[in-house]
């Protein structure tokens, strides 16, 4: 496949001096001026291995590295080092500039940015599109190994690293925002007087606030932001996002996630908004705009990268990684669109999918890459690569001969920028010799790096390489937790309410009894200061004060200290104190029982039984058979879990998703109900592992008899609904309607209230149209006695779908417009939708 010359790329003149390339940490802005004095005391290091420890003293290592490539000793997980052990006191409150505007993303390459390239060495080039992770140059206590730094950037010209230090090495570390920026500004430094002599760019997942960054304020997992039906919590943990993370010298967010929950067994559902492509949507779009705002001129922004395309979210299989086997017309038609919006909100830059959609390598597909990406969806961004995915082609999927031979065929065939290779040199090996053997045109490597340096200049790095220090006087903020806590108030759903269980009154005796009401650790999950979470060695101490448990926030409502037992450990393993358990259950006016799962992330979390531990649902079990007090289950999980009968034998049930470490106030402001439950489920409930895949826009045939359904919840008062009124009896073609409803809140609490709108087609030939799809959402405020009108406009466009033929069209046929069509507000009205079926809306490339 042939490449156009970087010449022929459209571009527009800005001006950067030729000198900001090589700029040095003593040139930096005054804003760096902690980083410019930390980064000048690097000395040549006294052996060949060296290291920085993260408060920027040097020390040589125990035992010097001699082989020509620099590698790390074997580390033990064994023992926790804590870094920076001081009271953190931020700002109560910090005002930034507000961009209300839309994202301007990536658009043409500059012409300073031509003239760079045109400059580059073919090693260098090749090196901009390298990413190693940070396992790779940390010693087994977490500190910089110079020699190693050096060797990538010097030898292999290396443009990008990613992840945080405490991730890897043999101690468990939370670096704060200053340990963390000392870290990435020692090697920006070594970045900007070795190899090019160009800033590097550092990708962090900072998917749920900076959860990597020690005081960084943590927000709930994505299900739990779906779960509020309120976009302003997804910009507000990007917006938060971004700032923390720029605090750290990190500049590019591996996030929002943006794959459909679909098989809700998969150990990845949490990270995501859900299973339908309109809120996924919309909580894309505020996400954006959340990480990036004016990203090129406003420097507390960071670059998002949307992930991961495509389909990750529907493993045949459940298991993370499996293939997804999904017709391309239903592709297009449910899961595009969460990444269309976000690339027409202007994200700058996408993140390739694992492993194969149809039995296709996405790593290694043109449809996929190049013609679905680029040609139809129009991104123009930068594209990097999941951990390792192309050496795997050859090392895990057998899709490839070997490294290089994998490495040939993503170039060729797709428009990949950053490969995360994310170990070592074979990338930059494999691209350089394929080049020099003619096989694969330099003009391929001149257009990725040309992107990626464009996405450097538009991040201001070569003007302002290194942390903003005065960044981390915010991260932690009272404001920031204050609007992590309000989104779990909005987002905790009540799925179950018998004969008035909950609220809970500070009078009533109350048990409280389970692994998931004392913990802060649990509270968050996996992508919670390391990737899998916390580790037992580390259990919730490592918090140090850090977040607030749900027992926590209890006492600090009723001012009593709660009765609590643990009953069993999160596993299932183990029982404790079931005796005194069953003896306290009985004088108790109410007992509160937490259930959950562990921490976890990718395919460590992989089930192939969605039902929680047995000795978990046996507690309550023995529970109910002593006492005939009301029983509340809460819920702290990343996926939704089978719980057998207990929903059966107990009064009520709260589901709090993963709601971060400062999830313990609001969950338990719910349970008194100080706050009233307004969140409405994202995902389908399934009832059993059979039903795992169901989903409310599944064919309208298909049984659907879910646990709970889709935007399915409860709160404490009484809304009703009436009066659904369409301004129109026909839907055509550029002529919208209106379709409006009355809320009613009848008390006792004040309520908000999401109003879903839904459409079911009553029958679509050839194609079985959904049972329902979500159109649009509105959260009203509604005091009690209040009553308000809800309006929504409703468009035949919006009716269209993707046939077999890659072609949006539309079937006339009389649609049904519904109202929460889940909960007793389900109330419908009926317009004719009405146009030419041959219309063709849009035309998709061709899958082939």
């Amino acid at each position: 496949m042939r490449y156009a010359p970087l010449l022929y790329l459209t571009h527009s003149a800005l001006a950067i001096s030729a000198g900001i390339v090589s700029v040095r940490a003593d040139d930096a802005s005054s804003d760096s001026n902690e980083a410019s004095a930390a980064a000048a005391a690097v000395k040549p290091p006294p052996s060949s291995y060296s290291t920085v420890a993260s408060s920027s003293t040097y020390q040589s290592s125990e035992a010097p590295v001699t082989s020509t490539t620099p590698v790390n000793p074997q580390c033990t997980w064994d023992t926790v080092q804590i870094l920076d052990e001081v009271v953190w006191t931020p700002k109560d409150t910090y005002s930034y500039e507000t961009y209300d505007g839309p994202v301007v993303g990536p658009g043409n390459i500059d012409d300073d940015i031509v003239a760079m390239v045109q400059s580059l060495t073919l090693e260098e080039k090749v090196g901009q599109m390298t990413q190693i992770q940070v396992g790779n140059i940390a010693d087994c206590n977490g500190n910089l190994n110079v020699t190693a730094v050096e060797w990538f950037i010097d030898t292999w010209k290396v443009g990008s690293f990613l992840e945080t230090p405490g991730n890897h090495g043999g101690k468990y570390n939370w670096y704060s925002p200053k340990a963390f920026a000392d870290f990435t500004d020692a090697v920006q430094k070594i970045a900007l007087e070795k190899g090019s002599k160009i800033p590097m760019i550092w990708g962090l997942d900072s998917v749920r606030g900076a959860n990597y960054v020690k005081y960084g304020t943590m927000f709930p997992s994505g299900t739990g932001t779906a779960a509020t039906f309120n976009p302003q919590y997804a910009y507000d943990a990007g917006r938060i996002a971004a700032k923390d993370s720029r605090s750290a010298g990190t500049h590019w967010a591996f996030g929002p996630i943006l794959d459909l929950a679909v098989n809700k067994i998969w150990s990845r559902t949490y990270e995501n908004f859900g299973e339908d492509p309109y809120l996924s949507s919309q909580m894309a779009t505020e996400s954006t705009k959340g990480y990036q705002g004016d990203y090129k001129n406003d420097r507390t922004r960071v670059a998002v990268s949307l992930k991961h395309f495509l389909a990750y979210g529907n493993p045949f299989d459940g298991q993370d990684r499996s293939d997804r086997r999904i017709a391309a017309h239903d592709l297009l038609e449910y899961y595009v669109p969460p990444f269309q919006a976000a690339i027409d909100a202007g994200a700058a830059t996408v993140m390739e999918a694992y492993s194969a959609i149809n039995g296709e390598a996405v790593a290694l597909s043109e449809y996929f890459l190049k013609r679905l990406l680029r040609d139809q969806m129009g991104f123009n961004g930068t594209l990097v690569t999941d951990w390792a995915e192309v050496n795997n082609q050859a090392l895990m999927y057998y899709t490839a001969k070997d490294v290089k031979d994998a490495n040939s065929i993503s170039l060729d065939q797709t428009s990949i920028d950053m490969m995360m290779v994310p170990y070592d040199e074979t990338f930059s090996k494999a691209a350089i010799e394929l080049v020099k053997e003619g096989v694969i045109p330099e003009s391929r490597i001149d257009e990725s790096a040309a992107r990626i340096l464009q996405l450097k200049k538009d991040l201001g790095l070569f003007e302002q390489p290194y942390a903003d220090r005065s960044l981390a006087e915010t991260v932690g903020s009272p404001q920031d937790v204050e609007a992590s806590r309000n989104a779990v108030r909005e987002s905790v759903t009540l799925l179950q309410n018998n004969n008035g269980a909950l609220p809970l009154s500070a009078k009533e005796n109350v048990l409280f009894v389970g692994p998931t009401l004392n913990t802060t650790r649990y509270l968050g999950g996996g992508w919670n200061l390391h990737w899998q979470g916390p580790s037992d060695a580390e259990g919730d101490a490592v918090y140090q004060g850090y977040g607030d448990t749900i027992l926590k926030g209890i006492a600090q409502l009723t001012g009593a200290t709660p009765q609590y037992y643990l009953g069993t450990d999160i596993h299932g393993e183990n029982y404790t104190d079931v005796a005194a358990i069953l003896k306290a259950a009985k004088k108790a006016d109410k007992i509160v029982v937490g259930l959950g799962e562990h921490s976890y992330a990718e395919e460590v979390g992989n089930i192939f039984n969605m039902t929680l531990p047995a000795k978990q649902l046996d507690l309550v079990r023995q529970i109910a058979d002593a006492t005939d007090s009301p029983i509340v289950v809460v819920l702290v999980e990343g996926r939704p879990r089978g719980l057998d009968n207990i929903p059966k034998i107990v009064d009520a049930i709260v589901d709090a998703y993963l709601p971060g470490a400062f999830g313990g106030l609001p969950v338990a402001e719910i349970l008194y109900g100080k706050t009233n439950p307004s969140g409405r489920l994202p995902i389908t409930y399934p009832a059993n592992e059979a039903t795992t895949s169901d989903t409310i826009w599944q064919p309208s045939y298909m049984a659907y008899n879910p646990q709970w359904a889709f935007g399915y919840g409860l709160g404490y008062s009484n809304i009703t609904y009436s009066n659904v009124t369409l301004s129109a009896d026909t839907l055509t073609f550029g002529a919208p309607i209106t379709a409006s409803v009355t809320v009613t809140n009848n008390g006792p609490y004040p309520q908000k209230e999401p109003v879903l709108l839904f459409t079911h087609q009553q029958y679509r030939r050839i194609y079985t149209p959904e049972l329902y799809r979500l159109r649009n959402f509105q959260k009203v405020d509604l005091a009690v006695g209040e009553t308000k009108t809800v309006t929504f406009t409703l468009t035949a466009e919006e009716l269209a779908f993707w046939d077999k033929k890659l072609q949006r069209r539309i079937e006339p046929a009389p649609v049904n417009v519904v109202i929460n069509p889940y909960t007793v507000a389900n109330i419908t009205a009926t317009v004719d939708l009405q146009g030419d079926a041959s219309t063709i809306l849009a035309q998709g490339v061709s899958y082939a």
